[in-house]
């Protein structure tokens, strides 16, 4: 398995929103975070404090039933998927996500049930609860995104 280009040991959820934040300011449009971790790991805590960095969204509800949320940020749509209902890879093309994944920025939990239709030059954020907290791996897609990811400020 190959190392992370970036770890986060979070000790609070205010930890978690952190990252969430500080990504949410350094991504770019066309940028995709799979977001992977057990049920309760924080996928969702990140991606609501994402969001509500770019689009000072007060209330961001899960996606688990509808899917997909989108939100307008001033510089992308940032569109929130959670894919935990799907039974096929194939429904992905259902809700749009091909188009999204080109058009903003996307947060996908529960990337793994896309199988082989998740791109490969993503971000993909494991997030693993430990006994002191969360620890947050972060594997670069390629060697842009690698670069890019130096520029992330360490939170510590």
């Amino acid at each position: 398995m190959a190392e992370p280009d970036y770890i986060f040991q979070a000790f609070s959820e205010a930890d978690t929103k952190a990252l969430g934040s500080a990504l949410a300011l350094w991504a770019q449009r066309g940028d995709v975070f799979a977001l992977e971790g057990t049920l309760g790991a924080g996928k969702s805590v990140l991606a609501r404090a994402f969001i509500q960095a770019l689009c000072g969204a007060g209330e961001v509800p899960s996606p688990t039933f509808t899917l997909v949320q989108t939100y307008e940020a001033p510089a992308f749509e940032i569109y929130h998927f959670d894919l935990y209902r799907l039974q096929s890879p194939e429904e992905i093309f259902e809700i749009g996500l091909e188009e999204a994944l080109y058009g903003g920025v996307c947060l996908i939990e529960w990337p793994q049930k896309m199988g082989g239709y998740l791109p490969r030059d993503i971000f993909r954020i494991e997030i693993e609860p430990t006994g002191d907290g969360r620890l947050v791996k972060i594997f670069a897609g390629s060697e842009a995104k690698r670069a890019r990811l130096k520029e992330l400020k360490p939170l510590a």
